[in-house]
């Protein structure tokens, strides 16, 4: 099975008519994705390569039955536009886009929290793919195959190389879910693990965090309470030095709180086995497959 997106998923991109928007889109709909609608204001009527573009998500909703969404629109537009396709009833929202204001993010977490339905991945993330189903995204699907491995990750390059290792060594992958590096995205760690827990063909999770926040913590604690199933983790940023913002709005370190080793030493302390390397994570993996 898989996690957030499958066959079943029926995609809207809103910005589908800028460049981005457009290549991911299509790529999204040539790797099988039902890509069946997309948004932008004052361009309705028009489509991208037969793709129907509508002025609001309500329209899109409406006349291509839509029941997810990729937002990939200017950051200053970003959570509107996830509130938008909230409100047109989409339960699944991507959001791509990176450099929301965290104030706007903020904004959106404490709308959707009223909205149980409705599951923000994202802001700032590569997506969703469930190999040989569906790519929500700008994840690199080549390197993946399916499998029974679920994948969870605030990076997206980690992601890949991760997938891409267990890929060379013969295992797949049910879903790779990006949560982002923002500091308040709409998912965390906690969320879809839990939805990995439930899938039956997940046999092994495998997150990757990184240093800033406690997420990683809060995950480690959920896993032992809750969690029959083995899980791997790698925490990018050893060496990373305190104060100093590492790629991700999310990603940094004030005095001893959010560092890499003291995430390794909590998930560690909860059964949890953590790789040094992405490699090592890998060869975890194969491990514990292979036996």
């Amino acid at each position: 099975m898989s996690v957030i997106v499958d066959r079943e998923t029926r995609l809207c991109t809103s910005g589908i008519t800028g460049r981005e928007g457009t290549f991911h889109s299509l790529n999204n709909r040539a790797y099988g994705t039902a890509v069946v609608s997309g948004v932008t204001p004052g361009k309705g009527g028009q489509d991208v390569e037969g793709i129907p573009v509508f002025d609001t998500f309500r329209e899109a909703v409406a006349q291509s039955d839509a029941n997810t969404a990729m937002i990939f629109v200017p950051p200053p537009f970003a959570a509107d536009s996830i509130l938008e396709a909230a409100d047109a009833g989409i339960t699944t929202i991507i959001a791509i886009t990176e450099g929301i204001p965290a104030h706007d993010e903020l904004r959106v977490y404490t709308q959707l929290k009223r909205t149980p339905a409705v599951r923000l991945i994202g802001p700032n993330c590569p997506g969703v793919l469930s190999p040989g189903k569906a790519n929500v995204g700008i994840i690199p699907a080549a390197f993946f195959r399916e499998g029974n491995v679920g994948v969870v990750s605030r990076s997206g390059t980690l992601t890949y190389q991760v997938g891409n290792e267990l890929a060379q060594r013969g295992f797949g992958n049910s879903s790779i879910v990006g949560i982002g590096g923002d500091p308040v995205p709409g998912s965390s760690f906690v969320d879809i693990i839990a939805l990995f827990e439930a899938d039956p063909e997940t046999e092994l999770i495998v997150m990757s965090g990184e240093i800033g926040g406690s997420g990683e913590e809060e995950a480690a604690e959920y896993i032992d309470q809750h969690v029959s199933k083995p899980v791997i983790a790698y925490i990018a940023g050893f060496t990373a030095p305190p104060g100093k913002t590492m790629g991700h709005a999310g990603a940094i370190v004030s005095g001893t709180h959010g560092t890499a080793a003291a995430k390794a030493a909590a998930l560690e302390a909860h059964g949890v086995r953590v790789g040094r390397t992405p490699t090592e994570v890998a060869d975890i993996a194969a491990e514990i497959l292979a036996g």
